[in-house]
């Protein structure tokens, strides 16, 4: 038999069965080596006693959300860069994957609603204060996607290093500000808002005046244009996510406060406002139809 048709393992590694030239076992690379897998199931530590059945859900749901915040931060810091250099199609094709991983998490939060209210109070006040609201990578995808509310600062539980963090993320320009920043660069006559900024009177009619061309002729700055609908998506996606994470908590404790001190669902739906993108979500109403209501 050739030694083709007696490999086995891995067809993506090319790995084999073994041989006098492997490292011995338990030396050499293994699928959960590689991935931490050990020590990876041994993060999961239950705060409620005796343990609440439903509290390892709840601690693997957060753990996967902050996982999957670092891999949007570590994107969207490329898609920054990519920006920066002009290359306006690898920052549409990272913001693509941003994207898919964000529809994610929108449905994730629903595998909490197979909790029921009183299940969730079997170890909710073991939780107490900690809050998804203290999610430090959470406030650094919203400083560097473009939504600069300071005041949450003041309301983090914060080491040293968060705070560096943070701080690090309010002092670089966001993707907001370098959105802009390669609009003018590709000769589009906007004004750049200060971080945090609403644009206003002349300044705004300027910028609305100069993105009107791009939306109402996509297929002229095809890229340009797929590159700031892909912003609104995930400005949209923001906004999705929070607005199913209020219904999710609103099933699970009605109008209780919430953990880290907050009002709960009264809190949660104050933020469905915040948005990074407003001029890119308005201009669109600038475009007038032809065929309808006699407009020109």
């Amino acid at each position: 038999m050739s030694d083709e048709k007696t490999r086995s393992g891995c067809p993506f590694t090319g790995g084999t069965s073994g041989g006098d030239d492997l490292p011995p076992a338990g030396e050499r690379l293994t699928y959960n080596s590689y991935l931490k897998v050990p020590q990876l199931l041994e993060l999961q530590n239950f705060e409620s006693s005796p343990p609440a059945h439903d509290e390892l859900l709840f601690i693997i749901i957060h753990q996967a959300y902050e996982l999957w915040f670092k891999l949007i931060l570590f994107e969207l810091d490329q898609v920054a860069e990519e920006m920066d250099n002009g290359e306006v199609y690898e920052a549409w094709r990272l913001l693509q994957r941003v994207l898919q991983i964000e529809k994610l998490l929108v449905q994730q939060i629903h595998v909490l609603e197979t909790m029921t209210p009183s299940d969730f109070l079997k170890f909710r006040q073991a939780l107490n204060p900690a809050s998804g609201f203290q999610s430090i990578q959470f406030r650094e995808v919203e400083f560097l996607t473009g939504i600069r509310d300071t005041s949450v600062m003041r309301h983090i539980d914060q080491t040293d290093q968060d705070h560096r963090r943070l701080n690090a993320r309010l002092a670089e320009p966001s993707l907001r500000t370098r959105f802009y920043q390669l609009l003018q660069r590709e000769g589009f006559d906007v004004a750049i808002p200060e971080e945090g900024e609403v644009l206003e009177g002349e300044r705004r009619e300027q910028t609305m005046a100069a993105l009107e061309p791009l939306y109402r002729e996509p297929k002229e700055r095809f890229h340009l244009y797929t590159l700031a609908e892909s912003l609104v998506e995930h400005d949209q996606n923001i906004l999705l996510w929070r607005f199913h994470h209020v219904r999710v908590v609103e099933r699970l404790i009605g109008t209780k406060p919430g953990t880290g001190g907050s009002s709960g669902v009264e809190y949660l739906s104050s933020t469905l406002k915040k948005r990074a993108y407003p001029i890119l979500w308005e201009v669109r109403g600038q475009l007038y139809d032809d065929g309808m209501y006699g407009m020109k």
